[in-house]
């Protein structure tokens, strides 16, 4: 259909003879009301009304020149267009939204979500191309609104000061220019992007979520504490709870993920690489996801269906280290990515945020319940999700393949016991522990069980725990025995069952939980750099530490020599002499040392 008519002057005639083209082709294509959606400068198809109104507003007006593909009033989804074209670049544009914008629990509490139809979301992506006045080049109108809004949540503007600096951005910028009016404006704009939450109350003793059953209740079944706030004098404060979850559901995350073209043929990069080298160099080379493919071939044969992997730590948000404040971001990861994208932090999806005064340790189950309801309605499909790569819809499947987490908070989500005398996984109740009488630690000292068994280190005395090793090394539970122990409450190595356990296919996994190399890596460099070296603070090798060899029989020749000043450490094998530690740094970190 000719659309020349809309670049033409209003008061011509091709200007006349094309709106009432399009207000026919539009009638023609009218499904189920008498209204349809109003493409002038102002209403940009977010209002609706009747076909003589719709005439006046295009007439005084104009209608939007960049609504090229009348996907609103009838016309078919084309790839091809404008607006589809925005879609397509949608993940450098979509990602430069997620990244830019600070998320607060006053600023997108109202947000909505405009479900899975690609034509909405296309339009107000289609307002990137729009520049924010006639001839910019640096802006365009949706990048200009992010940038605003992200002042807006970083420095706590209210809706009324937001609204006024909208106002004066219009008065400061040439005519024509399409910054809106008002904070009103702004969220319709902002809420097609998806960026909706949901705020849950929480019992303060981690015990529920005022959730489904729970939703109308004002006292915890559990404990009897209140759901609300305590003020000065132990008086309740009605209306304000005391404790808040912040949960983003991913399906619609998910769903704005393959309406960007370029996005939505990336998800499928695993698929389309060729890897026959017997190297593992992506997920997909994994047994788990081989798995999947196997055991449940339905999953497998749809390369769109998402692997998606789990992290989460606690960390202090605040600038002092003597607050004991923890917060909990709970983060999800798309495998399908390419490897080169899959950790972008564009593509890092933060799925929970559970904060307050302490962590949430083992009842972290009780925070992952939402999270945990939309992975079991991913495993059994989403319907009409819009592909914008291969312009058509399909239903969604997704399976969680593992969590990544450091070692306390893979005790958490697994349920297993990662510290005291059975703190070894693979090892349970054999784990070879001893505590240091000097150093108030428990060390772990069977380690040479996992040598081959002619190795010379497990003969070797002195250089260990002063006794010979000839133990083997303890096989690895299977799944049926790990969930076998978990079920029948084997509170030696277990705290729990895992909520994980409620999804269908978690059991079969071959790994549930990884490390992350990170913290192992971080962890166990601090110690020999700080002690190698000999490193003030950082250094493993202290009075404390030579006494417990003392103890154990071994290394008598490096006890502390006590003198009347001070306690003087014999030099041991593992400690540089001044030229090494000056060989070590010069080397490695280009420092200089006299």
């Amino acid at each position: 259909m000719d659309k020349s008519w809309m670049h033409s002057d209003r008061r011509s005639k091709a200007y006349e003879f094309g709106v009432e083209a399009f207000l026919n082709f539009a009638v023609e294509n009218l499904l189920t009301t008498t209204h349809i959606r109003c493409p002038c400068v102002k209403c940009v198809n977010l209002k609706v009304f009747g076909v003589g109104i719709i005439r006046d507003h295009v007439y005084f007006n104009g209608i939007d020149q960049s609504y090229k593909n009348w996907t609103f009033h009838g016309e078919p989804w084309e790839a091809t267009t404008n607006a589809s074209r925005n879609v397509e670049d949608g993940h450098s544009r979509y990602s430069f939204v997620s990244e830019e914008i600070d998320m607060d629990d006053n600023d997108f509490g109202d947000f909505g979500d405009f479900g899975s139809d690609p034509y909405e979301f296309a339009n107000v992506i289609g307002d990137g191309d729009q520049p924010v006045y006639p001839g910019c080049r640096k802006y365009t109108k949706l990048s200009a609104l992010v940038k605003l809004y992200n002042l807006k949540a970083k420095h706590g503007m209210s809706d009324v000061c937001f609204t006024e600096l909208l106002i004066l951005q219009g008065d400061l910028l040439p005519e024509g220019n399409t910054i809106p009016t008002s904070m009103y404006e702004a969220k319709k704009t902002l809420c097609a992007l998806g960026l909706s939450y949901a705020k849950m109350h929480a019992c303060p003793n981690d015990c529920i979520l005022y959730r489904k059953e729970y939703e109308d209740s004002t006292n915890c079944p559990t404990c009897g504490i209140s759901r609300w706030k305590q003020g000065k004098d132990s008086i309740l404060k009605e209306g304000v709870p005391a404790k808040v979850v912040w949960y983003f559901p991913p399906i619609p995350r998910f769903k704005r993920m393959f309406q960007s073209h370029e996005t939505a043929k990336s998800l499928t990069w695993h698929a389309a690489r060729k890897s026959i080298d017997g190297q593992m160099s992506h997920p997909a080379d994994s047994p788990s996801w081989k798995l999947l493919d196997d055991k449940w071939p339905e999953f497998g044969n749809e390369p769109r269906n998402l692997r998606l992997a789990l992290s989460s730590d606690g960390f202090n948000p605040h600038s002092s280290l003597s607050s004991r404040y923890s917060c909990w971001p709970v983060i999800l990861v798309t495998y399908n990515l390419p490897p080169w994208l899959c950790m972008k932090r564009k593509f890092m999806m933060l799925t929970l945020l559970i904060s307050g005064p302490k962590q949430p340790e083992n009842d972290i189950d009780v925070y992952l319940e939402p999270l945990i309801d939309d992975l079991k309605s991913l495993w059994v499909g989403i319907r009409g999700v819009y592909d914008a790569h291969n312009g058509e819809y399909f239903t969604l499947r997704a399976a969680l393949m593992w969590t990544i987490n450091d070692f306390p908070a893979y005790g958490n989500l697994s349920g297993c016991v990662v510290k005291g005398y059975k703190a070894c996984p693979i090892c349970g109740d054999d784990t070879p522990s001893h505590r240091l009488k000097n150093g108030h630690k428990i060390c772990y000292i069977g380690h040479r069980k996992w040598l081959p068994i002619n190795h010379p280190y497990r003969r070797q005395r002195a250089a260990f725990n002063g006794k010979p090793e000839y133990g083997i090394p303890p096989e690895p539970l299977t799944r049926e025995e790990v969930l076998h122990m978990v079920e029948n409450g084997d509170r030696v190595c277990w705290k729990k069952k895992s909520i994980f356990f409620d999804l269908e296919y978690w059991k079969y996994l071959p790994v549930r939980h990884a490390l992350d190399v990170m913290h192992i890596e971080k962890n166990v460099c601090d110690s020999i750099i700080g002690t190698l070296p000999e490193i003030p603070g950082k250094n493993k090798d202290g009075i404390a530490a030579r006494l417990d060899l003392l103890n154990m029989g071994v290394k008598t020749d490096l006890q502390p020599k006590y003198g009347e000043r001070r306690t003087r450490l014999p030099p041991g094998p593992w400690n540089l002499s001044r030229a090494e530690k000056r060989e070590v740094c010069n080397s490695f970190y280009g420092m200089k040392v006299p």
